[in-house]
């Protein structure tokens, strides 16, 4: 979901997040036992695709990404059990909308405390080049390997 205090885009990192663990789950043949989306915290690229170098890294991985970005919703947070985050600026927009909903139901949680290398933070690769894609794809294979063991 972007660096230091910008608002998320939805057409970098979730969006790799979210096609990853699609692919996971098909692998594992559980699909039917999930909902997968991905949303930004902003609304300032709805409607968009996602970043052509996460398509061309995923492309390269063999992962298919259908994705138009979308802004999260009071719905999400009523309906989803976990609202995964990317950063710290991403986790206290999404902790504060939270307090706002009524029933929500979502754990907010930053993807990175699933990383068994640690790396808390997945850094926006926006400004960046090809390997700072490759690097938010590896990141995400591992936290969504990480839990998707710990969550059934």
């Amino acid at each position: 979901l972007c660096r230091g205090e910008e608002k998320s885009r939805n057409i970098c990192r979730s969006p790799i997040a979210e096609a990853v663990f699609r692919k996971l789950v098909t692998d594992e043949k559980v699909e039917n036992k999930w909902r997968i989306d991905s949303a930004a915290t902003s609304a300032y690229e709805i409607g968009s695709s996602p970043d052509y170098r996460g398509q061309a890294c995923m492309k390269k991985h063999g992962i298919t990404m259908n994705h138009i970005a979308r802004q999260v919703t009071k719905d999400d947070f009523q309906t989803f059990d976990y609202i995964l985050c990317m950063d710290e600026s991403n986790l206290r927009d999404l902790k504060r909308k939270s307090n706002q909903i009524k029933d929500c139901k979502a754990k907010i949680e930053l993807l990175g405390s699933y990383d068994p290398q640690k790396q808390l933070i997945i850094e926006d690769p926006y400004y960046g080049n090809e390997k700072d894609f490759e690097t938010v794809y590896e990141q995400c294979v591992r936290c969504c390997k990480a839990f998707l063991e710990k969550s059934h």
